[in-house]
């Protein structure tokens, strides 16, 4: 009976101070040997210019960085380098109505990134990252255009981060 106690007592114990952890912050990095990023503000390149956009994005990118990694943001010669251009933002029509008017216009915004990993230069890239939003054409774009950009910069810094450090 004691030894039962015993054996009993040990498990809960053991299994007690057995624990699995799981962290859901989207990033894979090896922290050992990844502790810095440096995020250059993304200049716009675009034929057609909205202002605020430049700030809305690079904020939002190194926002991104800092609340979903523990990488420390440095000015220069970063483990991690992000550095690029907004090279679009555009509006199209989308769709027609039964007039023949347009009915919805679709903005769009493109920004060009160059990532390098000072760490792993297998993993460098240039690539474009692409988000669009649409709004009926009854509306003017001046009282949309503040909440579509920055729903377009979040879809974009959402992709910038998922292939730079998420790996998925």
């Amino acid at each position: 009976m004691k030894f039962r106690i015993i054996i009993t007592l040990a498990l809960l114990l053991l299994l007690n101070a057995c624990s699995v952890s799981y962290k859901f912050n989207g990033a894979s990095i090896d922290y050992t040997k990844t502790k810095t990023i440096q995020i250059n503000d993304f200049p716009i390149r675009s034929a057609y210019v909205w202002g605020p956009m430049a700030n809305i994005f690079n904020n939002q990118l190194k926002d991104q960085y800092a609340n979903h990694t523990k990488l420390i943001q440095v000015k220069r010669n970063g483990d991690l380098k992000i550095d690029g251009e907004i090279t679009r933002y555009e509006q199209r029509n989308k769709s027609v109505s039964s007039e023949g008017y347009s009915a919805q216009t679709e903005l769009s915004m493109t920004v060009n990134v160059r990532f390098t990993n000072n760490v792993n230069h297998n993993e460098d890239f240039e690539r474009q990252f692409t988000a669009s939003a649409s709004y009926e054409t009854t509306m003017s774009l001046n009282s949309v255009q503040e909440e579509l950009v920055t729903q377009m910069v979040k879809e974009i810094c959402d992709q910038i981060f998922n292939a730079t450090v998420a790996n998925w």
